[in-house]
């Protein structure tokens, strides 16, 4: 008997707006001095609701995009910002 498994792909468990959140909400708190590690996260959410249209909303290239938020290097901060806005999220500053 072989036993199959299949790569966990978080984006295929974000089903909604609120869930969506929630995951990027806690990539913030988990991520510390991490940039790779949150844009990850918004590829993760990227890839939930569509990276080509998520592109098209950043106008960057969905290629691009793809590198941007791979979680293999700190994307640039304007990037960041851009990919937020796209996705309807808004950073909100707070004291810790």
């Amino acid at each position: 008997m072989t036993t199959t498994s299949t790569r966990y792909d978080v984006a295929e468990h974000l089903r909604n707006e609120e869930e969506m959140q929630a995951y990027v909400e806690a990539a913030f708190e988990e991520a510390g001095d991490d940039a790779a590690f949150i844009a990850k996260a918004l590829g993760d959410v990227a890839r939930a609701r569509g990276m080509a249209q998520v592109a098209r909303d950043a106008g960057l290239s969905r290629e691009s995009l793809y590198k941007a938020l791979s979680g293999e290097r700190s994307p640039d901060f304007s990037t960041l910002l851009k990919v937020v806005r796209a996705l309807g999220l808004r950073l909100h500053p707070e004291l810790a």
